[in-house]
């Protein structure tokens, strides 16, 4: 059963809330941060700069999460989440009134409206994101950790995919501002929703964050000295700078200039959650016996492949549509393999008591910096005499990029020795099925001692 009751799991149904939790937030950051609206920016005239700027705040935003990190010793976990999760369903009124609008034309605008929008989202949901996964470890009991975050990444699955599925359905059976608005009608319930359900979790004690000067004094020895760790860090900021804008960009090649509809991309975009589940099936029972590097290794010759196949579709003009099903589904076994592995490696190279500064560090630098690319390749990709479509020959030049990319990273590859042996995950939850946004969940400034207290009765 996929909501635990008192008879089919009775330890996990007093934390059932998390759960809960977990499943609507899935249905609401799946439309508000994802692919439909990419379509919906596409669909009220935006440019491709436009869009990069709308993908790129959930990254950008990244010094949000930590200046709000640093308020968790005066207000709680709590009450810093639902400061986040309480504003951020308000923000989603604006999508819902420009569908109600349902313009026939470009109308400027109500592109910047959506922008903003986007951004304020953006802030509030920095705000909460960085202490959540710390505030359900804490509540949850070390003996049934791993059953939760194994069911909790259940539901959210099916919420995704399930949530595609009808949303495609709706493309096909309504006008496209009326599927947008019950789209957004639907993200809306959920985020109030998830809401209650985060106010029915028990607060647990407030932490102690590192000391500032500690982390102002080590932040640049730790990305500067030379050593495994540095080394690690800028082989993975390009890579997540060359693949961020993937997603965003190819769907809105495609509504724009090929005959595939919304509905269409929406079950395109299915098909990568389906290759990143697949890929962490695969690696669970195996990373532990074989190490990390070959899966990043694996990863890298995907996103080499995935570079040859878009390469190959656009230089012939969208004739090889058949390629699509298996450029996504590579695009989701990639993701999925890489970020597994850079959990796995982390672990491996950081001993536990000096884990917490390097690890956020890693995730800060790698998430900023990737966010950064869509906006720049935005200016870039421009096409077409209002800018609504994307240049085929400036595309084509990104994925020869990311080409060269992943082959360099596959020659230094080498060059990195990793530990064998088994290493327990930095995060758990939902990052199997959005594991680059969840890179943020990585920083994390709270004192290691702080964070290991016994957890609270839940709720009955």
């Amino acid at each position: 059963m996929l909501f635990p009751t008192r008879r089919s799991d009775p330890g996990l149904y007093p934390h059932r809330h998390g759960l809960y939790f977990s499943f609507f937030h899935a249905l609401n950051w799946q439309v508000a941060i994802g692919a439909p609206t990419t379509l919906f920016m596409q669909q009220l005239g935006a440019d491709s700069f436009q869009l990069g700027l709308v993908v790129s705040w959930t990254f950008l935003l990244t010094p949000v999460q930590v200046i709000a990190t640093a308020f968790l010793p005066r207000i709680g976990f709590k009450r810093l989440v639902l400061a986040g999760w309480d504003a951020r369903a308000w923000c989603l009124l604006v999508p819902i009134g420009l569908a109600l609008l349902a313009p026939t034309e470009r109308v400027p605008w109500m592109i910047y409206a959506m922008t903003l929008a986007t951004f304020c989202y953006s802030v509030v949901r920095a705000v909460g994101t960085g202490s959540m996964t710390t505030w359900i470890y804490q509540l949850v009991p070390s003996e049934i950790r791993g059953r939760y975050w194994a069911t909790e990444q259940l539901m959210a699955g099916t919420a995704v995919v399930g949530a595609l599925l009808c949303y495609a359905g709706l493309f096909a059976i309504l006008p496209v501002y009326r599927a947008f608005l019950v789209q957004y009608v639907v993200a809306f319930a959920a985020a109030w929703l998830a809401s209650r359900h985060l106010h029915a979790l028990p607060d647990v004690e407030r932490p102690k964050i590192m000391n500032l000067e500690k982390i102002v004094t080590d932040t640049p020895r730790w990305i500067t000295e030379p050593g495994l760790f540095r080394t690690y860090l800028w082989m993975s900021v390009p890579l997540f700078v060359l693949i961020t804008p993937i997603a965003p960009f190819v769907a809105f090649h495609l509504r724009g200039t090929t005959q595939l509809g919304n509905s269409s991309i929406l079950m395109l975009t299915m098909l990568t959650y389906f290759g990143l589940m697949a890929a962490n099936l695969v690696m669970r029972s195996r990373m532990d016996e074989i190490g990390a590097k070959p899966f990043f290794r694996l990863s890298y010759l995907a996103h080499a492949a995935i570079a040859v196949g878009w390469i190959l579709f656009l230089v012939t003009n969208g004739r090889w549509l058949i390629l699509l099903p298996v450029l996504f589904f590579l695009q989701g076994v990639a993701s999925g393999c890489w970020t597994s592995a850079n959990l796995n490696y982390l672990a491996k190279i950081l001993p536990e008591s000096n884990r917490a500064l390097p690890v956020s560090i890693h995730g800060a630098v790698i998430t900023f910096l990737g966010g950064c690319s869509p906006v720049l390749w935005g200016l870039f990709l421009k096409g077409g005499a209002d800018g609504t479509t994307l240049s085929v020959p400036v595309f084509i030049a990104f994925f020869s990029s990311l080409l060269v990319g992943c082959i360099v990273l596959l020659a230094l590859l080498d060059s990195l020795p990793e530990k064998a042996g088994r290493a327990d995950p930095l995060i758990n939850g939902t990052w199997l099925i959005r594991p680059f946004r969840s890179m943020a969940n990585l920083i994390n400034l709270i004192e290691p001692s702080s964070s290991t207290k016994q957890p609270p009765d839940p709720p009955k």
